[in-house]
């Protein structure tokens, strides 16, 4: 195995399915590195994005949100997020989340397994 040095910019964005005006780099990914487990990205969600609620059934994810303001949702409780924000979801809770701000929403999207994670094809 290799290790890797990239610049984010080269990266291209990607929009998973369920998600709506909102955009991902997905940074470390089955897809382009030789990890078998890491979803690591950076995702931005314009003004009224957001990501339909959805449950995981094994991957545990984490999100930072770096700049923006929003709602994310946990098993039907809304919770406001700012910059960070440390938001936690086991498998099995239903989560989404809302740009419900006047700029974009920005964060880092961390997931273990990646394989349950949505993708389009990059």
């Amino acid at each position: 195995m290799r290790g890797k040095v990239f610049r984010a910019e080269a990266v291209p964005w990607d929009c998973p399915p369920g998600h709506h005006g909102s955009f991902s780099k997905m940074l470390v990914s089955p897809e382009n590195s030789e990890t078998k487990d890491i979803d690591f990205r950076i995702s931005i969600y314009h003004p009224q994005g957001y990501a339909e609620p959805h449950v995981h059934q094994v991957a545990e994810n984490v999100y930072y949100i770096i700049k923006g303001t929003g709602l994310v949702e946990l098993d039907g409780e809304e919770f406001v997020v700012e910059p960070n924000t440390v938001i936690y979801m086991p498998p099995g809770v239903k989560h989404g989340i809302w740009n419900t701000g006047f700029e974009d929403l920005v964060m880092i999207v961390l997931a273990v397994p990646a394989r349950d994670m949505p993708r389009t094809a990059l």
